[in-house]
């Protein structure tokens, strides 16, 4: 009998011993398996932190784009919009010219503008543009003695044509004004309108010498006044 209670005592730790390995065993497989959960957990956690930078970046560098893209877009509207006010500009002024232009053709083609004054009896002897000449010279102060001095210079330089025109130095008209601009100081229709002409030719005149007469010495002298 006590062999017997001896030997089973045996056996009862044996299955002790072993019952406690299993249980260590399967403990230490339970803590091993939290821990690789845990650690996969971890790895997840960041390398979803990591996709999430660059999804962040990726729109960063999206966003920026779109705007230096918006930018462009934006300057390449301003630039072709002063392009098109430019060229707008640009057509009306080249219309208004082909406009003056064609009127003042148009008053060109007509002839001269006509005389509204009154001419003197004392100057009836003369026609065209020397009567008219004749009449703003009394007008303007001198006397008629000064008519054909001023009659021979006017001739000389222009013969009295209204349309006389040098192209090489630029001068235009009766009085030969140089540049022919100079008679719209008188009257927007310096072109056309030989009164405007000899209106500006006499103050010309009684600015520099005084009399035609002076005007006609210098001119015989010098070879131009």
């Amino acid at each position: 009998m006590k062999r017997l209670r001896t030997k089973g005592a045996r056996i009862a730790s044996v299955t002790l011993l072993l019952a406690g390995l299993i249980g260590g065993v399967a403990v230490a497989r339970h803590q091993d398996a939290k821990q690789t959960a845990a650690e996969s957990a971890a790895a997840t956690e960041q390398l979803l932190a990591e996709r999430e930078v660059q999804h962040a970046a990726a729109r960063a560098v999206r966003e920026k784009a779109e705007t230096v893209a918006a930018e462009k877009a934006q300057g390449v509207a301003k630039v072709a919009a002063a392009d098109a006010r430019s060229l707008d500009k640009a057509h009306k002024k080249a219309v208004r010219e082909k406009k003056e232009a064609a009127r003042r053709a148009a008053e060109e083609a007509k002839g001269p503008v006509p005389f509204a004054g009154k001419i003197p009896a004392s100057c009836d002897e003369f026609s065209g543009h020397r009567q008219v000449g004749c009449a703003l010279m009394l007008s303007s102060g001198f006397k008629i003695a000064q008519f054909p001095c001023l009659n021979k210079l006017w001739q000389k330089e222009s013969g009295w044509n209204y349309k006389a025109e040098n192209r090489s130095s630029g001068a235009y008209g009766i009085p030969q004004a140089l540049p022919g601009t100079k008679m719209a100081s008188t009257g927007a229709d310096w072109k056309t309108n030989p009164a405007t002409q000899i209106k500006w030719g006499l103050g010309y005149i009684k600015g520099r010498y005084n009399t035609p007469c002076e005007a006609w010495a210098h001119s015989e002298a010098k070879g131009f006044y």
